[in-house]
């Protein structure tokens, strides 16, 4: 890297940053010499890099603000591109609100800027030879299938959104089916949201465009105003549609026809497409990779599918998939409308691990329940849990086991105090044992049911290893 850094700046490199890159495997470098300086990447997959240079390329003979690559590596697997610097349109706009700044009317005349910039890239970059595109050439039902199945597996299994696989797979043929019934012969970028689009000297520049191929142009518009954490406003939602549909109307293209009314029709649906396929990447990015970032995404994700759910009905007949859209939009954990407290409580077998925090704010307290008298011991106990009566029964004789629930009231009751008190939202409490059947599942069960009857919260009650117990809200 630093070699093909000397062999195009013809000075050596002085400094090498690296750089976050939230939801890829690349990874990225501020390289510095004395002069000059560039952003290097490296990817070992060749087919998506060369995929990233011919489009670079080709948008920049059609005017788009795209980096410049400055220079490839032999094998393909480094390449040096201009530095556009650290200003995001997301990062520019979050910075301001943070400072206390109105920034509605400056997001609106950005978001418009954008949306100008996107119609003629859409329509400018059209005629790219898409069989340079990776991983598919268009975004077709094969392509919307993975996003689909990414959905399924990566989010609603990993959350536990109870779903019947054959009436599903039934809807998404029938909801891949009305997408593509439409046009869905222009550029799309893939990933058309705040965090690729670069605000350099006063100038947007757009990013991350290795996984474009032929689309709909809604795709991309519904990637820009329902991204998860760039929180547009729901009216400037609709007034950036408007304007969008406005401006494309105006532009006049040969082969290129606008439908406004079709346009406008087909755009929620795209909407929900993108908003399934995010979730996949939170699921994947964020629980099995633990990523913050994607972990923390998913409050504001559910949120923008609630307010979806609430205000379009798609005309098209897929009643099990927007069963499991509701399932989602209510899920216990992100239904938090009024801001008080969740204390998210679970019982779970150290065989599998201790939980992972889904709400993003890390984790918090992990009681070991291993040291108490064990009823799984004992063969009439054996295929009962920690809900049954006779179990109950056995703890309330052991002494102990109330010993141990005093210290933990104790101590997890100041904390849900005091996060009442402070305003905070999220608290996890843990209660791990061998199976997690038995000691584990009825420690969670009193504390629930003591938080919930001493503090004015919400408590949501999980146990991981009881397929056949309830989850409990309250």
């Amino acid at each position: 890297m630093e070699e093909l850094f000397k062999c195009w700046a013809g000075e050596p490199c002085v400094n090498k940053i690296q750089l976050t890159a939230n939801g890829s495997n690349r990874l990225y470098y501020r390289l510095e010499g004395e002069t000059k300086h560039c952003i290097a990447a490296r990817n070992t997959d060749i087919r998506e890099n060369e995929a990233f240079f011919y489009f670079a390329s080709e948008m920049r003979k059609r005017g788009v603000n795209v980096p410049e690559i400055y220079a490839v590596s032999e094998d393909r697997t480094v390449y040096l591109q201009q530095d556009l610097g650290n200003v995001t349109l997301y990062t520019f706009l979050t910075s301001r609100k943070t400072n206390g700044i109105d920034i509605t009317e400056q997001m609106r005349t950005l978001y418009k800027d954008v949306i100008d910039n996107l119609i003629e890239i859409q329509i400018r970059c059209s005629d790219i030879d898409f069989s340079c595109a990776y991983p598919r050439p268009c975004f077709d039902r094969q392509a919307i299938q993975w996003d689909l199945n990414y959905f399924k597996y990566y989010f609603l299994r990993l959350f536990h959104i109870p779903f019947d696989e054959q009436k599903l797979e039934s809807d998404f043929q029938t909801f891949i089916a009305y997408l593509l019934d439409g046009d869905c012969d222009y550029f799309m970028h893939r990933d058309f949201q705040a965090r690729n689009i670069m605000i350099d000297e006063g100038k947007l520049y757009f990013i991350d465009f290795q996984g474009a191929r032929k689309g709909a142009a809604q795709y991309d518009l519904a990637s820009l105003l329902y991204s998860s954490k760039s929180d547009v406003p729901d009216d400037m939602r609709q007034e950036l549609l408007d304007y969008y549909i406005l401006r494309r109307s105006e532009r006049i293209v040969a082969g290129h026809p606008f439908d406004a009314k079709a346009f406008r029709g087909r755009f929620y649906g795209y909407v929900l497409v993108r908003m399934m396929q995010a979730m996949g990447a939170y699921g994947y990015r964020g629980v099995i990779e633990k990523k913050e970032y994607f972990v923390k995404s998913i409050p504001f994700a559910v949120k923008n599918l609630r307010k979806i759910l609430e205000s379009v009905d798609l005309p098209v007949e897929i009643p099990h998939l927007k069963s499991v859209w509701k399932s989602i939009a209510e899920m216990s954990d992100y239904s938090n409308n009024d801001d008080k407290l969740i204390v998210s409580v679970f019982s779970f077998s150290y065989r599998n691990g201790i939980p992972f925090d889904k709400s993003g704010n890390g984790g918090g307290y992990v009681f070991d329940c291993r040291a108490l008298p064990n009823p799984g011991l004992y063969e009439e106990y054996r295929l009962l849990n920690g809900r049954d009566k006779a179990v109950i029964d056995f703890f309330e004789k052991h002494p102990e086991t109330e010993t141990y629930l005093g210290y933990v009231r104790g101590v997890v009751g100041e904390s849900v105090k005091s996060y009442i008190q402070k305003g905070y939202t999220r608290l996890m409490v843990n209660f791990g044992c061998t199976g997690g059947r038995h000691r584990s599942v009825y420690c969670a069960e009193q504390i629930a049911r003591y938080i919930h009857d001493n503090f004015d919260c919400k408590v949501t009650l999980h146990h991981l290893e009881q397929s056949k117990l309830t989850k409990v809200e309250s």
